[in-house]
C-alpha cells in the first residue's frame, strides 16, 4: 500500500515544483486573504492532481491489474490524502512563517475541517462520475467552500439563535473536539461509500 499512496507524489513531479511557488504567491501577495483557505488549497493540492492525473492516463485500469485489491487501492487515497495534508500544512506553514505572513492554529484547525469535508464529498463522486468530469467538480468544489459556506455559515449564526447560544456556551476544548470527532466520522463514512462503489465499478 506504501506504493499506492507514493504514487501521487511521484506521478506530480512538475506540479510539485510548482508548489511552493504557489504558495509563496499566497504569502507574499494575499494580504488580505483567509489563511485557513490558502492552508485548505495547499492541503487539497497533491490529492487532487492525483485523482485527476488517474482520471487522464486511466491508471485504474492498471491498478487492478496489479496484485493490489480494490480496498487497498481506496484505502491508499484516503490515507494518502491524510499524509499529504499534513505535509503541505507543514510546509505552507514554514513558507508563511518566513515571508510573516500572520496565521494561527485557528486557521489550520479550519483548514484540516473543511479538508476532511470537502474530499468526504469529493472523492465517492470522482468514483461514481464518469470520466472527464473530475476536473469540473474539483472547480465547483473549490467555488462552493469559498463563495457558498462562508455566508451560509454567517447566515446561521445570525438567525438560528438556539445553535448560536448553544456553540458559544462550549469551551473552546470541547467545540474543537467535536467538531474534529465529528469531521473524522463523515470522513470515515466517506471511505467505506468509496469502497462500496468501487468494488461494483467496471473498468
Amino acid at each position: 500500500m506504501y506504493n499506492l499512496i507514493k504514487k501521487d507524489l511521484v506521478i506530480q513531479k512538475t506540479q510539485i515544483l510548482l508548489f511552493i511557488p504557489f504558495i509563496m504567491f499566497f504569502a507574499i501577495f494575499a494580504d488580505h486573504m483567509s489563511p485557513a483557505f490558502v492552508f485548505l488549497m495547499a492541503s487539497m493540492y497533491i490529492p487532487l492532481n492525483g485523482y485527476i492525473y488517474d482520471e487522464q492516463v486511466e491508471s485504474n485500469i492498471l491498478l487492478n491489474s496489479l496484485p493490489y485489491t480494490r480496498k487497498e487501492i481506496v484505502a491508499a487515497k484516503y490515507i494518502g490524502a491524510l499524509a499529504y495534508m499534513i505535509v503541505s500544512i507543514g510546509v505552507a506553514s514554514i513558507i508563511f512563517y518566513i515571508f510573516s505572513y500572520d496565521f494561527l492554529i485557528k486557521d489550520i484547525s479550519i483548514a484540516m475541517g473543511l479538508f476532511f469535508i470537502f474530499t468526504a464529498i469529493a472523492f465517492p463522486l470522482f468514483y461514481i462520475l464518469k470520466p472527464g468530469y473530475i476536473g469540473a467538480v474539483v472547480m465547483v468544489g473549490f467555488l462552493f467552500l469559498a463563495v457558498v459556506i462562508p455566508p451560509v455559515f454567517q447566515f446561521l449564526t445570525k438567525h438560528l439563535t438556539a445553535i448560536t447560544d448553544f456553540l458559544t456556551s462550549m469551551s473552546t476544548t470541547t467545540l474543537y473536539l467535536s467538531g474534529a470527532a465529528t469531521c473524522i466520522i463523515i470522513y470515515l463514512i466517506s471511505w467505506m461509500v468509496s469502497q462500496s462503489v468501487y468494488q461494483r465499478k467496471v473498468f
